[in-house]
């Protein structure tokens, strides 16, 4: 295999393969941040419209925001008790909160508004930055390129529910579970791909922050990449 490129020439495809390769070497903080999501989606599977429409978007918030920010720390290195962890939270729940909303128009407005200023989650962790600093960086990063972080969290998307779903079809299937045990196992497993690969994300568009698209495209092929 040839050798990853740097952060601020790597591609979506070589994003999806280092958070991969993070989660093999971290595989037991990946089930701890898949922990939240799964418990969500398996008490889910039990709500009726009403109670999903009134309980998911809070109890997401909670849980997408607690496996993002131990994502974060994770792949940044910074332990929990360091001072950016609690702004990171915060900054986390504010990102999430119209989340729900857009999604449900479509998901794509959803990614769209995650890619402009969720990785104030990451640069909060990995910077020690407060609330308001954090989501200006935010916005900084998801601007620095926009399309890369679009298309990665895209990507990522596609990837982790697509496949949680058809794990989820399988285990139902072929080991007599129940769908609430085949959601939780589903999403324990596959989540954390998600925000893993959104905490890696951060050192793609840190990388990229003051670089003109000419300047990353004439970098990748100049160190033996190809156009994203």
């Amino acid at each position: 295999m040839p050798p990853p490129l740097p952060p601020v020439t790597r591609t979506v495809g070589q994003l999806v393969a280092e958070t991969l390769k993070t989660y093999g070497e971290h595989w037991q903080a990946a089930l701890a941040i898949g922990l939240p999501p799964a418990l969500l989606s398996a008490a889910a599977t039990g709500f009726s419209r009403s109670q999903t429409l009134a309980i998911v978007p809070f109890a997401g918030a909670v849980a997408a925001t607690a496996s993002y920010v131990l994502a974060s720390a994770v792949v940044s290195g910074v332990p929990l008790r360091s001072p950016g962890v609690l702004p990171a939270a915060i900054a986390g729940a504010l990102v999430y909160l119209p989340f729900p909303l857009l999604a449900a128009v479509f998901i794509l407005p959803g990614l769209a508004w995650f890619a402009f200023i969720g990785l104030a989650v990451p640069a909060a962790v990995a910077e020690s930055l407060g609330v308001r600093a954090a989501l200006r960086r935010g916005i900084a990063l998801g601007r620095a390129d926009y399309a890369h972080a679009l298309g990665s969290l895209a990507t990522l998307t596609i990837l982790v529910f697509v496949t949680q779903i058809a794990a989820s079809l399988l285990l139902q299937g072929f080991a007599d579970n129940s769908e609430r045990a085949a959601a939780f196992l589903a999403g324990l497993v596959l989540s954390p791909v998600l925000f893993l690969g959104a905490a890696q994300l951060y050192a793609d568009q840190a990388a990229r922050v003051g670089t003109t698209r000419d300047q990353r495209l004439a970098a990748r092929l100049a160190s033996g990449g190809r156009p994203e």
